[in-house]
C-alpha cells in the first residue's frame, strides 16, 4: 500500500499568538501571503483537505501563526494575512513584529512558500517579506495565484516580469497556480514534499553522525 503523501496526512494541531507559544518542531513549511491573495484556498487543494485552513470573507481575519501537523513534530504553517488597511496600527504592529522574527529566527523552517495575487504581484510588503526571509538562505517559493483569472500571454508576461525581478534571488522560484482550475497544484504540492523529504534526509544524516 503506498504512504499517503506527507502534505495530505494535514490535520490542526495548534494557533499561536506569540512566539513563546510556538510548538517544538523537527521540520516545518510557511505559508505567507497578503490578505485575500488566496493562501487559504491554496493550503487547502495543495493538501487536498476541504476547509483545512479557514477561506475568511474578511481580509486580515487570521490573526494567529496556525500548525497543522502532517508527521509527528513536522509542520505546515499558516501565517497570518498581512496588509489589510482596515487593521488598527497597533495589530499590525505586533503581526509584523511576529511574522519578521519567526522567518528570521525559527530554525524548523525548512521552507517558505509565498502566495501572491497574479494581477498584482511584489507588492511592498510581498517585497518585505522577502527582504525578511531570503537571508536565511533557505528557499522560497513563489505562486502567482489566481493566474486563472488572465489570459495566457498575460499569464506568461507576469511569470517572466516576476522571475527577472527577482533573478538576483538564487534561493527564489516562482510558478503560476490557481487553485480554482488547480494549475500548477501538482508542481508545488511535489516541490514541498521535497523539502519535508530533504529535511528528513539531513536529520537521519545529524543522527547518525
Amino acid at each position: 500500500m503506498t504512504a499517503k503523501p506527507v502534505l495530505n496526512r494535514a490535520h490542526f494541531h495548534t494557533s499561536v499568538a506569540q512566539l513563546r507559544d510556538l510548538p517544538y518542531s523537527r521540520a516545518e513549511v510557511a505559508f505567507a501571503g497578503r490578505s485575500n491573495a488566496g493562501k487559504s484556498s491554496a493550503i487547502n487543494l495543495l493538501t487536498r483537505i476541504n476547509r483545512l485552513a479557514y477561506t475568511s470573507k474578511t481580509p486580515g481575519r487570521t490573526q494567529l501563526i496556525n500548525f497543522f501537523e502532517l508527521d509527528a513534530d513536522t509542520y505546515l504553517v499558516d501565517l497570518p494575512g498581512y496588509g489589510y488597511a482596515k487593521v488598527p496600527p497597533e495589530v499590525k504592529a505586533k503581526w509584523e513584529g511576529l511574522l519578521s522574527r519567526y522567518l528570521q529566527e525559527r530554525e524548523a523552517l525548512v521552507g517558505m512558500v509565498l502566495i501572491m495575487d497574479a494581477r498584482h504581484p511584489l507588492t511592498p510588503l510581498d517585497r518585505q517579506m522577502l527582504a525578511w526571509f531570503t537571508p536565511t538562505g533557505k528557499p522560497v517559493h513563489i505562486l502567482l495565484s489566481k493566474s486563472d483569472k488572465l489570459s495566457n500571454s498575460e499569464k506568461a508576461l507576469t511569470l517572466r516580469r516576476v522571475k527577472q525581478e527577482l533573478a538576483a534571488l538564487e534561493s527564489v522560484t516562482v510558478q503560476l497556480f490557481s487553485s480554482l482550475s488547480r494549475l500548477g497544484a501538482d508542481e508545488a504540492a511535489a516541490l514541498i514534499e521535497g523539502w519535508f523529504q530533504r529535511a528528513q534526509q539531513a536529520s537521519q544524516q545529524t543522527a547518525e553522525e
